[in-house]
């Protein structure tokens, strides 16, 4: 008698994880921090950076002062080789109080410098998120500047690069240390930087 052999059915393959699928399920870092989606941290350091340049276009000086930490810094290097301030030459080096001395001298009413009409008008843009930090709740953000000064007949151009450490607090993003690399920060002028570029 012939025996009867009962074959079992294939076992089903699994479908292969498509690639997009497969990067869905992992979040970027920047989705990670503080709990935010990606695009909105993009979107929230974007109005931050919006702010304080209209802030200096503005000449609200002290609400571009209070953008900073309590112990956050202002820093424009003479060039982009430069690592640190400490011994160096710098352009600008400023903390929060050296901040105010400068906000006092060009608000007295014998500036002679800014006697005449001026104003300034910022462009930022290129604004990339280098490095998200959770753990100490800071944002690293670098970004592209041109800003147009028109003081009297004499029109002056900078331009270059922002990189900023925003800090998130209880009121929103702040900022530990703003650093200016300016393209033509060797350039000649026939006067100093009255303010903030």
């Amino acid at each position: 008698m012939a025996k009867i052999v009962k074959r079992k059915a294939p076992a089903k393959k699994a479908a292969p994880k498509k690639a997009a699928v497969a990067r869905k399920a992992a979040p970027t870092r920047a989705a990670k921090a503080n709990g935010k989606g990606a695009g909105l941290l993009q979107r929230e350091v974007e109005q931050f950076l919006y702010r304080q340049a209209e802030a200096l276009d503005e000449k609200r000086w002290q609400a571009f002062i209070d953008l900073f930490t309590d112990d956050g810094m202002y820093w424009m290097p003479p060039a982009p080789h430069y690592t640190t301030w400490e011994g160096m030459p710098a352009i600008f080096i400023e903390d929060r109080d050296l901040m105010t001395v400068r906000m006092k001298r060009v608000q007295h009413p014998h500036a002679w410098s800014q006697h005449p009409d001026w104003g300034t008008n910022h462009v930022v843009s290129n604004v990339i998120i280098e490095k998200v930090d959770p753990k100490a709740a800071e944002v690293h953000v670098r970004s592209r500047f041109h800003m147009m000064e028109l003081r009297r007949d004499d029109l002056r151009h900078f331009a270059g690069t922002y990189r900023h450490r925003l800090k998130l607090t209880d009121d929103g993003f702040r900022i530990k240390l703003q650093r200016v690399d300016m393209v033509n920060s060797q350039a000649p002028y026939e006067y100093v930087l009255q303010v903030w570029v």
